[in-house]
């Protein structure tokens, strides 16, 4: 099956076998694309992946330490095929990931978050609330993470309201002009998820929302609700307790990995789309961990091609939790538990170091 074959196919759709039998023979070709092209890569497959010169499994395919995108400008294009870059949102002080995408890429990442969004937002287009300020989308040749999102998503909404302004400060106008039109109506919501619980859910609002039809997609910002004793389970039961809301989708994904989004399911675990995959890995060994066994997580996307990041190892502890689900979402679903310790992560860079 060609690339543009997968990408059209409905998403969610393959099974364990098949899903394998397929996305295995198109990362082959994006390995090959990314050895040819990036020296960088090819050095971290001759060195540290021996096995990457006969690729029998997902598993076998070199993987690429998050940090070093902090640390080397990884592309696979020239400089003047650059179309856009994304940089990651890091606390202050952080060195930031800087990705760099071509038009083919870009034009790749809207067309596989178009075939993932439509699977739960459907053919229309929302009126949509952004629980942000709109001066995080101004530079639209350099992006954040945040602003990447926001940009990726508006284009499933309409009648676009911010409800932040230019200082990031609860805009109440905006607020009441977007639920004095479509209050109790079916809308889209999107935010990071620290965000609509400090700028929505603990606001005083003297209007009563009713958010019973809304869709919410949300994401990123958990360390710090932990931090107030928030987790997914109060987050979603003060939304509903409070607005009446019940179409909550939270999603797991990186600015490192574009095209990446992992939806939360029906069981509350991160769903695998079509276009991606994830291996848990021993971060002492990097061996593969069994499901129900946790370790670093691992994700592999067969959309990047400007940059080699189709196979990433991230600084994130998961476990996966299953695969296939009977409800028609097909592929592995997972948790992410944490961050991993600082000593694991001084250890995988010691792999790559050279």
């Amino acid at each position: 099956m060609t690339l543009p074959e997968y990408i059209a196919a409905p998403q969610f759709s393959f099974d364990k076998k098949r899903k394998e039998e397929l996305i295995l023979g198109l990362l082959k070709d994006v390995h090959q694309h990314h050895l040819a092209c990036n020296v960088e890569y090819r050095k971290i497959s001759q060195t540290l992946f021996p096995q990457s010169a006969n690729i029998k499994a997902l598993s076998d395919l070199p993987f690429v330490p998050v940090s070093l995108f902090k640390t080397h400008s990884l592309k696979s294009i020239t400089d003047t095929d650059v179309f856009k870059v994304l940089t990651s949102s890091g606390t202050t002080g952080q060195v930031p990931s800087r990705i760099f995408l071509d038009k083919e890429t870009s034009n790749l990442q809207v067309l596989a978050l178009s075939k993932i969004m439509t699977h739960i937002l459907g053919n229309v287009r929302l009126p949509m609330m952004i629980v942000d300020s709109q001066a995080v989308i101004k530079d639209r040749s350099t992006f954040s993470a945040r602003g990447a999102g926001i940009l990726g998503l508006s284009v499933y909404g309409k009648k676009h309201h911010y409800l932040l302004d230019n200082n990031f400060e609860l805009d109440r106008s905006q607020l009441d002009s977007f639920f004095d039109q479509f209050n109790g109506e079916r809308i889209l919501i999107f935010g990071f998820t620290f965000m609509v619980w400090q700028y929505l859910v603990q606001q005083s609002i003297e209007k009563k929302l009713d958010l019973s039809n809304a869709i919410l997609i949300h994401s990123g910002g958990w360390k710090k609700l932990q931090e107030i004793a928030v987790d997914n389970a109060t987050f979603k039961k003060t939304l509903l307790d409070k607005f009446g809301l019940k179409h909550i989708y939270n999603f797991y994904g990186m600015v490192e990995q574009v095209g990446s989004i992992f939806l939360e399911n029906e069981k509350g675990d991160l769903h695998c789309p079509n276009y991606s995959d994830i291996i848990i890995r021993n971060p002492k060994d990097f061996s593969v961990q069994p499901h129900g066994t946790e370790g670093l997580v691992q994700v592999i996307s067969i959309l990047p091609k400007s940059y080699p990041g189709h196979s990433i190892l991230t600084e994130d502890i998961g476990v996966c939790t299953g695969e296939d689900i009977k409800n028609g979402w097909q592929g592995k679903y997972f948790k992410i538990l944490g961050r991993a310790k600082k000593a694991e992560l001084r250890g995988c860079s010691d792999t790559f170091k050279g």
